[in-house]
């Protein structure tokens, strides 16, 4: 599952940018996910959650902004939706050298910062 890998790399890179700036916490990060990235967005969430645990991301939203997939023909300058699965040939022309203009994207877009750090109540054992 390659959603892990994408989550752990996010909390990362949030996790070292909330240090680097003195934030005390996440409350939400927000990615930019292509159609044809291959990410299942149900399982990038649940493998989000727990990336989080232990980190200044703890209780973070993740929120996810779809891109829809666009390709071009380059011999005849078409352009449509690829849809899914993706239609890579131009219907127009017959082509198959087409350009991918959009529905490769990953990419972190927004992060809020919480105002102040929430902390579990310490229970001490006698």
């Amino acid at each position: 599952m390659h959603e892990m890998s994408i989550a752990l790399a996010v909390v990362g890179q949030v996790e070292e940018a909330a240090e680097a700036g003195g934030a005390a916490g996440v409350d939400s990060v927000t990615l930019q996910v292509g159609e044809l990235a291959g990410v299942v967005p149900e399982s990038l969430q649940f493998c989000f959650a727990l990336a989080c645990e232990g980190t200044l991301l703890h209780g973070a939203a993740l929120r996810t902004e779809q891109v829809p997939g666009r390709a071009r023909c380059v011999p005849c300058a078409r352009q449509w939706p690829t849809g899914m699965p993706p239609q890579l040939s131009c219907e127009r022309c017959g082509g198959a050298a087409t350009e991918l203009l959009s529905g490769r994207e990953l990419q972190i877009l927004t992060v809020h910062w919480a105002e102040s750090r929430q902390h579990e109540p310490v229970v001490k054992e006698p």
